[in-house]
């Protein structure tokens, strides 16, 4: 770590991170640190990757409609954009299609197709969806339709017959980072695509090449938003994607940026994108039409673009008051369920609002640290959203109850479904027995993965600031955690109904436990706390500020001094 720290420069704290995440040797770690757009692996070493290439070249240079076939979530959302945008900017024509999630659910579907090859298109491009579409994808060819199909869930037995798959997780593929988003595999399909296309001479005066790392702002809201591993590659295309993001370029993210609170100019991080950015595009989808999250995204007019970001953010408000009455709802079926000793909390309801029943599953997962599915059921029919914990791969856990489902997809921690109403208790008990096999007592328990124990004179603004350097943080990259032992000067609750702990140690550092009030009574001495290290800006002024995840009363006499 002293290595670590003296080579690099680094801050203590931080090449203490580094050394337990298996980044102790200086070369990896300035590897890692870099976040060089040049050391992004060659996107032909994808599977598929050639003749996807030779399709859609061959569809420019014949001017044959293009229709790409978009998932309603942000992932979905921003690779639709992304390939529009690139494949407009080459000279294609290009029409956009993403499916109504109320009305025809997840996927591409038959009737959508005719549809589009009624329009004239010629190629389908699938993206974040199509890898289970054996009959859809076959209805295409039926049409003289040829597809390509861009996806990163789980890879089935069988695949559909298209022109040309791209998926890092099938047999055989020679791309060496495998938990890409789509709209990271879509984005390897640029690259590769803008390579052939220079070479063939399509770009010059007359139709300048695209610039692909001004599209990177599309990659980061769609890698974040679908909380895949920031680490690698995704690690790189979020690092400078949130570049993007911060410069606000696109009239689309401005707009966001305006109506989610955040000054066109400043800088944005990975927390805004997931919790304050990515909703509001997701909002689009989840009770009406997720087509708009395109059109903000491709539009070039600013009145256009404050007006539809207007719309996301009216909806992503409704999308919250809905998704707090299901969660009230789903809250006392799953206490009854870990009551009665389940580990996995299979939930279904007539009617639940199918746009919000997977935020309700993540949110249960969270809290009762178990597999959660939630069903909504109408016309016999249920269609269920669900979330995982680590340690249960969700995805074989449906494989494992298949025989109950109509259709389902997903990957180790977020999966969809569909069954018959009649199948859901003989599902819920197969879930349930694959759960007991697979999860301990101890799995049920939340942990808190700490990096090292630190002082309140530990805390200071370089500190924080080294730490900054290991951003962005997330999936698989979690923002630092540590573990702290000292003795409060003052505590009190603040908050709307003082829900929130807050503390002080002296020496200038404050701490805040969100939702900790109940805690209250455990800080008369001295207290354990898991922190992270951050600032407070409020009011415009900055002071050192630790994030309390979790608290109890100190153990022994033996106190970190403050």
């Amino acid at each position: 770590m002293e290595r670590l720290a003296r080579e690099l420069q680094l801050e203590r704290l931080a090449a203490r991170v580094l050394a337990c995440r298996g980044l102790g040797e200086p070369a990896e770690a300035e590897r890692f640190l870099a976040c060089r757009l040049a050391d992004l692996p060659d996107p032909f070493l994808m599977k598929g990757m050639e003749r996807a290439v030779a399709r859609l070249s061959a569809a420019l240079e014949a001017g044959e409609r293009i229709a790409l076939y978009g998932d309603y979530d942000v992932d979905g959302v921003t690779s639709t954009a992304l390939l529009a945008s690139f494949l407009r900017e080459a000279g294609g024509d290009v029409v956009t299609y993403v499916p109504h999630r109320l009305v025809e659910g997840y996927g591409l579907n038959t009737e959508a197709v005719r549809r589009l090859a009624a329009q004239g298109a010629r190629l389908l491009v699938s993206l974040d969806c199509g890898i289970t579409s054996l009959a859809e994808v076959r209805a295409a060819a039926e049409l003289g339709v040829d597809a390509v199909v861009v996806d990163h869930h789980m890879v089935p037995v069988e695949l559909p017959a298209a022109v040309a798959i791209l998926n890092p997780h099938q047999s055989g593929c020679g791309y060496p980072f495998k938990p890409l988003a789509a709209v990271g595999v879509t984005f390897c399909l640029t690259l590769a695509l803008r390579k052939r296309l220079r070479e063939t001479g399509r770009f010059g005066a007359v139709r300048p090449e695209p610039n692909l790392r001004r599209a990177l702002d599309l990659v980061a809201l769609g890698t974040i938003a679908d909380v895949v591993s920031l680490t690698g590659v995704n690690r790189v295309l979020v690092r400078w994607g949130l570049e993007e993001l911060s410069q606000a370029r696109r009239p689309g993210v401005r707009a966001l940026k305006q109506v989610a609170g955040i000054p066109a100019g400043a800088p944005v991080t990975a927390g805004q994108v997931g919790f304050s950015l990515g909703p509001r595009i997701n909002a689009a989808g989840r009770l009406d039409d997720a087509a708009r999250g395109v059109r903000l995204l491709l539009e070039t007019e600013e009145p256009e673009a404050v007006a539809l970001a207007g719309e996301l953010d009216r909806e992503n408000r409704a999308r919250r008051e809905i998704e707090r009455e299901v969660l009230e709802q789903a809250l006392v079926m799953a206490k009854e369920r870990v009551h009665s000793g389940a580990r996995g909390l299979v939930l279904a309801r007539e009617n639940w609002h199918a746009g919000v029943i997977g935020i309700v599953a993540s949110r249960l997962a969270e809290r009762f640290h178990r597999p959660a599915i939630l069903v909504s059921i109408a016309g016999g029919i249920g269609k269920g959203s669900g979330r995982s914990i680590e340690g249960f791969h969700l995805y074989d856990a449906l494989v494992h109850c298949a025989p109950r489902l109509a259709q389902f997809g997903g990957h180790r921690h977020a999966a969809g479904l569909t069954l018959e109403a009649a199948s859901l208790p003989g599902f819920r008990e197969d879930f349930e027995v694959y759960a007991r096999d697979r999860l301990r007592n101890e799995d049920l328990v939340p942990r808190c993965r700490i990096e090292g124990s630190l002082g309140i004179r530990d805390v200071t603004e370089r500190a924080v600031q080294g730490l900054a350097e290991l951003a962005p943080d997330g999936a698989g990259h979690p923002e630092p955690l540590f573990a702290l032992r000292g003795r409060p000067q003052h505590v009190r609750t603040v908050g709307p109904g003082g829900t929130h702990l807050k503390l002080g140690f002296g020496a200038g550092v404050d701490a805040i436990g969100f939702s900790l009030a109940d805690r209250l009574s455990l800080c008369s001495g001295g207290v354990e706390a898991a922190v992270t290290l951050g600032f407070d800006d409020w009011s415009g002024t900055r002071r050192l500020q630790l994030k309390i995840k979790d608290l109890r009363a100190a153990s022994g006499d033996g106190m970190v001094p403050n």
